[in-house]
């Protein structure tokens, strides 16, 4: 038996007739005697009986719509509860991000959201090939991350909020012969040993754009998913590496370089599962993302 059956029952029992049911509920008869039906196969004693023309209910149905109304009271009550909780500025929300992008936006997030009244955020960092970041929106209320431009979207299982089009750009010593240049090519960096991530991870097929362009393979000298080890690496003399323009704190000894001729950029996108949002909390911890990543584009924003 589901709500809508019990409902049936109740109002056949107040109005008399399964045509009055019918027009109360705006379906046809056939449709309510289908409904009731349903609902007698999962009893083992008549609910309904003939009187002439009309159709009745026994003692069974009548105590079977007696707790109808029990049911639907509890159901209004959950449903208010719910309603309630949606709406509520306050409760937890889980966040998860990539390294690079949790070190920019987790501090504006706490400081945003301290106080009575706000949303408590929840904040892991999560570090997995792209692939692998909509299976993330399960466990947690928004997954912030990573995805190269020319790659493809988000699978429609999950709702998707770009917060960030991130520049990528070649990390060299501050004495390397290329830091007097303004811009590098791919012919510039194709002999330089490389830093670079796993397999899998997003700014791996930028290397490989920039070895096709350059018409020759890199050399891959080491493999580090953590853009700060990578900075310290880079300055310590152990290669160039590519490095996002905005959400990495700057190095004093490193100086960035944008890339000409390959597409080197990434999109930092908050994903979640559409439902997640009917939260109000939810939407606010949204909002203060969108309003981080503003203020990581653009510094002045927050002196506004």
């Amino acid at each position: 038996m589901d709500e809508r059956q019990l409902r049936i029952l109740r109002e056949l029992g107040e109005l008399g007739s399964v045509t009055a049911v019918a027009e109360a509920l705006l379906v046809t008869p056939s449709a309510i005697s289908q409904q009731l039906r349903l609902l007698q196969r999962s009893i083992p004693v008549p609910l309904t009986e003939r009187q002439g023309r009309r159709l009745v209910l026994t003692d069974a149905g009548q105590a079977l719509a007696g707790a109808a109304i029990e049911v639907e009271t509890a159901l209004a009550r959950a449903r208010h509860s719910v309603e309630a909780f949606m709406e509520r500025p306050e409760g937890e929300v889980s966040v998860a991000a990539f390294h690079s992008a949790a070190g920019v936006f987790f501090p504006p997030l706490v400081g945003a959201l301290a106080g009575p009244g706000k949303p408590v955020p929840r904040l892991v960092d999560e570090d997995v090939p792209q692939e692998d970041f909509p299976r993330l929106t399960r466990e947690y209320d928004i997954v912030v991350a990573h995805r190269l431009e020319h790659a493809p979207p988000w699978p429609d299982t999950v709702a998707a909020t770009t917060l960030l089009r991130e520049p990528l750009d070649v990390a060299m010593p501050v004495d390397h012969p290329l830091a007097a240049k303004r811009r590098v090519t791919p012919r510039d960096v194709a002999d330089e040993p490389w830093i670079t991530v796993h397999d899998g991870f997003p700014v791996l097929a930028v290397i490989e754009a920039i070895a096709a362009a350059a018409g020759r393979r890199l050399q891959l000298a080491h493999r580090i998913n953590e853009f700060t080890v990578v900075a310290e690496v880079v300055a310590a003399g152990g290669g160039i590496a590519l490095m996002p323009r905005w959400t990495m704190r700057p190095h004093p000894a490193l100086v960035l370089r944008p890339l000409s001729g390959v597409q080197a950029s990434r999109h930092i996108d908050a994903l979640y599962r559409p439902e997640r949002t009917a939260r109000s909390a939810v939407r606010t911890v949204l909002a203060e993302l969108r309003r981080a990543a503003r203020t990581i584009q653009d510094p002045s924003r927050s002196a506004r």
